[in-house]
This record gives structure tokens, C-alpha cells and sequence, in this order.
């Protein structure tokens, strides 16, 4: 059988956020760019469906509108419930930031995402897999060997090989292609694990979207116990939401709790709020993990780059993955389009600047949480935190403004005080996307 054969000047494996959004921005700028996508499109993704106001952004430096005649949900802030307190804070209002989130089932975001990039003049292949790296003799990687699958992704044929000098690891957090180029997961960076569910509910056009920092539920005696994790429930505005729940590996409780168990406890006994039951329920609940902080690097390696979940660039504060994946995609992009077309020595030289922009970018604030991540792992620092923080007005502005990555840089706009906190914290510690 006479394999098929592809050229281009960029391969990206995998057609998720990070994927589409690399393929569309060297698209726009005039480069030949083909998307592998293992999967056929609608498809599937474990996720809490979310895009906060810093996501938004990066959608619209894209050129994506999301208008919620296309099944964009709007929300215009947080809902935190924990220690007692139930506080609606909105979105911070921060120059050039929308503020504003929005919603909308993975199993249609992801697709809005992929046909944009096609708009924008990328080739999109679907049901095609990256099977191994094509490695030269220099060790550098050269393109993609590829077969066809089938509708549950399982290899059928027939195989492919895609060649070009650049290639873009996009695909998730086992990253196969990544791994076979020999990077491996760190075990020093913080891992989470989330399940998630959707249910119909009356209250589907909530306008915040709501998270649950402190998680009980009511034992066999009757008595208030508390859950390890987070919750959140994520309002999607076509009848339905997304709930779920979420620990780090940090937690002493990791490696023993059912989170399946966990949640459905939950919901049991706050699922009267948003009128949700066992009734109610769309599907089964589902896991993944949660890559963090950076936990697979280098960010460029012999010809790869990694973007989004490949590179673990998941929020450590708050599980968002999405904006981080955007954002990549952003600054790889930047690189690309500026030096992929200067002789190979010069181009594959100045691709290392690649992680350094990435770290400059997201490695401070990463890094601080991790140090957070530690934190939380203690269930009496976080008892503490909860009991005595959720009460007080400027400390939950703090907060919201840290989890979600939402403060003003102080050396660009004008900024208050929590801001500059923020924007100081984030200086002191390792800004690098490597260590």
C-alpha cells in the first residue's frame, strides 16, 4: 500500500484549543498548516466548559466572536460559597479584558475553535492520528507518521506521513507525541484530577458561574463532615449545567478518595439549590487529569513545541486550562511566523525563545501556585483560610482577582493595591517555564 504524503511548513498534532488556535494564527499570517485530530468533530472533552474574562481575550486576539446566538453563555462574575459565606463578586473591570466569562459544552467549543482555524486557511484532517515522530539523522524531528481511525479513535488506516520542519505538540496531557520524543510528566509540578457531569436544571442561565471551596456533606450519624476538593457548577444556558468537582494531588486524601463518590455525595445534598438530582442527570460522571504548573518542559525540543495541556499548562488556583492554552498558542505563534523562514541553524536557534517568552509570561504566576498547591494540601491552613477570609470584603477581592489570573500589571495601566501585590508576588518568584 503506497503511504500518502503531506508538506507543510507547520504540523500540529491535536485539534483542541491550543491546537486550532497555533493553526490559525500561522494560517492568518500566510503558512502552510496541517491539523491532525485523532478524533472526528463534535467530539468530547472532560473540561468545566468555562472561559473567563482572560480567555475571552485571547479569543478575540484570535478574531473569534462569541456571540450567545452561537451558544456562548455570557456570565459577569464568580459565586463563592465556603466557611459559611455565599459572596457574588464581578468580574474585576481591567482595560483591555472583557468582563465578562463564557460557557459553552466542550462537545461544541472545541469544533468552533477547529473551524475557525479552517476558515483561516489551515488544513484540518479529522480521524487521523499521529502514530510516531519522523526523526532525522541530526535527531531533530522532521514530521509525523499518521493513520486513520476510526469513530472511537481506534487505528483502521490507511497511514499517512506528514512532513515539516516545525511540528506542535497539541495533544493533551498524556501528549503521546511528546513522550516518544522522550518528555515525560514532572513529578515535581502539582497534578489534578476532576470529574464532571451535566444535569438539566432551571437555573441554566445563572448569571455567575459558581464554585464551591469548601465541600460538605452530611454523614451516616447525621454530622457535617467535610469533602476533600472543589466544586463548581458552571451554568450553560441551553437548559443545562456542567458540575464538577476537583482535587489536587497535594491532598492527603489523593490517591484513596472515590471522586465519583465524593461528588455524587454532594449533590445529594446541595443539588436542591439548583433543583438537581439523580433525576436530572445527562450522562455518566467523567475523570481526567489535570496537568499543572508547567509539568512538562522543556517547551521546545529538537523541532517540538508544546502548547496547552502537552506542556501542563493547566492554572494551579483554579483548574483553567483554557486560557493558558490560547495563550500558548499565541506566543508559539509570534515565534513561528517571525523565524521559520530564516535558514534551518538560525530558525531552529531562535525557536528557543519560545519558553523563555512562555515563562516570562505564566512562569511566576505558576510558580506561585504551586506554593499555593502546597497550601491547600493542609486541611487545617484551609479551614483556616475559609473560615476566616470568606468574611472579609478585600481579602475575597485578593482572591478572585489571584485565582483567576485578573489584576492589572502596574508597569501598563493604572493599578490599586491588591494589584500591585499581585504583580509583585508574581516577580519574586521564578519567572522560567523550566524550573
Amino acid at each position: 500500500m503506497t503511504m500518502n504524503e503531506f508538506d507543510a511548513e507547520v504540523v500540529v498534532v491535536g485539534a483542541g484549543p491550543a491546537g486550532s488556535a497555533i493553526g490559525a494564527y500561522l494560517a492568518q499570517a500566510g503558512h502552510e498548516v496541517i491539523i491532525l485530530e485523532k478524533s472526528g468533530f463534535p467530539r468530547d472533552k472532560i473540561c468545566g466548559d468555562a472561559l473567563t474574562p482572560r480567555a475571552v481575550k485571547e479569543a478575540g486576539y484570535l478574531g473569534m466572536e462569541l456571540p450567545e446566538s452561537d451558544g456562548w453563555h455570557r456570565n459577569k462574575g464568580l459565586r463563592l460559597i465556603g466557611g459559611g459565606h455565599r459572596l457574588e463578586l464581578d468580574w474585576p473591570e481591567i482595560d483591555g479584558t472583557p468582563n465578562y466569562g463564557v460557557t459553552r459544552p466542550r462537545m461544541s467549543m472545541d469544533e468552533a475553535f477547529a473551524r475557525h482555524a479552517q476558515r483561516s486557511g489551515a488544513r484540518l484532517f479529522e480521524q487521523v492520528r499521529a502514530m510516531s515522530p519522523d526523526i532525522g539523522d541530526d535527531g531533530w524531528i522532521r514530521g509525523v507518521h499518521a493513520s486513520g481511525t476510526d469513530h472511537r479513535g481506534r487505528r483502521v488506516g490507511p497511514e499517512a506521513h506528514f512532513r515539516a520542519p516545525i511540528v506542535i505538540a497539541a495533544d493533551g496531557v498524556s501528549s503521546r507525541l511528546a513522550v516518544s520524543m522522550g518528555l515525560e510528566k514532572r513529578d515535581d509540578r502539582p497534578m489534578g484530577i476532576a470529574a464532571r457531569a451535566y444535569h438539566t436544571t432551571p437555573r441554566h442561565a445563572d448569571d455567575y458561574v459558581e464554585s464551591w471551596v469548601e465541600m460538605r456533606s452530611t454523614n451516616a450519624a447525621g454530622e457535617s463532615e467535610t469533602l476533600p476538593g472543589y466544586g463548581w457548577i458552571f451554568p450553560l444556558g441551553d437548559g443545562t449545567v456542567n458540575i464538577g468537582a476537583g482535587l489536587l494531588d497535594s491532598s492527603p486524601q489523593f490517591k484513596s478518595v472515590d471522586l465519583r463518590g465524593m461528588m455524587n455525595q454532594w449533590i445529594a445534598d446541595m443539588g436542591h439549590e439548583w433543583g438537581i438530582d439523580e433525576t436530572t442527570s445527562l450522562g455518566p460522571i467523567k475523570s481526567a487529569a489535570l496537568p499543572m504548573a508547567f509539568n512538562r518542559t522543556p517547551h521546545f525540543h529538537r523541532g517540538l513545541l508544546l502548547v496547552g495541556d502537552s506542556g501542563g499548562m493547566v492554572n494551579p488556583f483554579n483548574g483553567e486550562g483554557i486560557d493558558y492554552a490560547l495563550e500558548s498558542a499565541r506566543i508559539a505563534a509570534e515565534v513561528i511566523s517571525t523565524y521559520s523562514r530564516y535558514p534551518q541553524a538560525v530558525m531552529r536557534r531562535r525557536l528557543e525563545e519560545y519558553p523563555a517568552l512562555l515563562g516570562d509570561s505564566l512562569g511566576g504566576y505558576f510558580t506561585l501556585g504551586r506554593v499555593f498547591a502546597s497550601i491547600i494540601g493542609h486541611p487545617a491552613l484551609m479551614q483556616f483560610g475559609i473560615k476566616y477570609g470568606m468574611g472579609v470584603d478585600v481579602v475575597m477581592e485578593f482572591v478572585v482577582k489571584l485565582l483567576a489570573n485578573l489584576y492589572r500589571d502596574p508597569k501598563v495601566s493604572e493599578a490599586d493595591l491588591i494589584d500591585r501585590i499581585i504583580s509583585a508576588l508574581t516577580r519574586i518568584v521564578p519567572a522560567t517555564s523550566n524550573v
